[in-house]
């Protein structure tokens, strides 16, 4: 019979890995085992206490094992940290960081079988556990902690800027590079500038600017997908959330992972505070402050500046110092690439390509004289428009509505 008083002792004396006792599923079970050990509890609370933590742990698994595992993994703890820093760790640390580690294993392994047979009662729920190595698997993720990561960036790798913290986005865009057709010598500057940041080479601050709906957000997104298990992260952030970008980089410029600030669709009007902020930013060298990080904005304007006859008539003694600085906004990105609105023959290339991605079971041929209709009722050709159009075209085929 498992020893329950001894495990709390020793989980309640967790020092390195202290966070996981805030853990709600955590706290139930522990709950459990103490009044377990409590000759005072009856047996109708007990199947109360165990079904309360049994239903929280169904919340995500059905393996106690691979939770508690999964949680340890998570945790971003002083020795984690240390390490994702580069710092030396003491070795009063190591050892404890080893001790804990048993610990939370010994926790891990307490079988339903033992628990139920404590209670006196067998009509219980039940969970699985495994027999798994926590030290082998923990020092593992330790030496490639620059791909997994810690903490909240350990299993997401989207995130977003709600309430002056970086939170992660549960359900993210799927899209993938392979998923993209056209403009490859434009997505490969990206690639390219991507993957010089994650083997630590010097990279630029992108710009990418263009026609709406020619797939600048798209191929973002897709390189963050692409290379997230190589230790990409993406954060995205609105223009008005420009001035967080300081304490961005200060939160993350010591992790070890890399990490895009992703800002879609930027443009400034005359006199918008934004605006200096992005300037002070990008003048300041966001990348010289954190080597990790590069910034990859989208607009659809080669200036980002929204201008009007008025502003070219203003009463500035230097105006034309001021238009200067206004239009050379976007000259302090270090790359910029251009996605122009495709061109009959790249248009009708791309809706090839995603017929062949969505296997239509239509004539080539009859796809492109439709998507060209389309297009024109539209407003216009798009890699947008060509996926919207096969993915009406999809869903007609689906249906059975597609008539040749």
């Amino acid at each position: 019979m498992t020893d329950f008083i001894e495990i709390i002792k020793r989980v309640s004396s967790l020092a390195v890995f202290r966070n996981i006792l805030n853990n709600k599923t955590v706290q139930n079970f522990l709950r459990l085992l103490n009044n377990l050990s409590d000759n005072t509890f009856k047996q109708k609370d007990l199947i109360s206490d165990y079904s309360e933590f049994v239903s929280e742990l169904y919340k995500h698994t059905d393996s106690l094992t691979d939770y508690i595992l999964n949680i340890v993994l998570e945790d971003e703890n002083i020795y984690m940290l240390k390490k994702g820093a580069g710092e030396e760790i003491s070795p009063l640390l190591e050892e404890r960081l080893e001790n804990e580690l048993v610990t939370l294993e010994s926790l891990a392994k307490i079988s339903c079988g033992d628990v139920g047979r404590a209670i006196g009662y067998r009509g219980l729920a039940k969970w699985k556990t495994e027999d798994i190595d926590f030290c082998k698997i923990y020092y593992e993720r330790i030496r490639d902690i620059n791909k997994f990561g810690y903490g909240i960036y350990a299993n997401n790798h989207i995130f977003v800027i709600k309430d002056g913290k970086i939170k992660p986005v549960s359900f993210p865009d799927n899209t993938r590079l392979s998923q993209l057709s056209g403009y490859e010598a434009q997505r490969q500057t990206v690639i390219d500038n991507t993957i010089a940041l994650l083997n630590g080479r010097p990279a630029n601050n992108v710009l990418l600017y263009g026609d709406c709906g020619t797939g600048k957000s798209s191929t973002v997104k897709a390189i963050a997908n692409e290379y997230k298990d190589m230790g990409l992260r993406l954060i995205e952030l609105k223009k008005k959330q420009l001035h967080e970008i300081p304490l961005i980089v200060e939160t993350v410029s010591r992790n070890p992972l890399k990490f895009i600030l992703f800002i879609d669709d930027l443009s400034f009007t005359e006199n918008d505070d934004d605006f200096a902020a992005l300037k002070a930013i990008l003048e300041g060298s966001v990348s010289s402050a954190a080597d990790n990080l590069v910034i990859y904005a989208t607009s659809n304007r080669r200036h980002l500046i929204k201008e009007s006859f008025s502003n070219r008539e203003g009463d500035d003694i230097h105006f034309n110092d001021t238009m200067q600085e206004l239009l050379s906004l976007s000259d302090r990105f270090g790359i910029r690439v251009v996605f122009e609105k495709p061109d009959k023959k790249l248009y009708l290339s791309v809706v090839e390509d995603l017929a062949k991605q969505y296997e239509l079971d239509m004539s080539v041929e009859d796809i492109k004289k439709r998507a060209e209709v389309f297009a024109l009722e539209r407003g216009g050709r798009s890699p947008r428009a060509a996926k919207q159009f096969i993915e009406m075209l999809k869903g007609m085929e689906n249906s059975g509505a597609y008539k040749s």
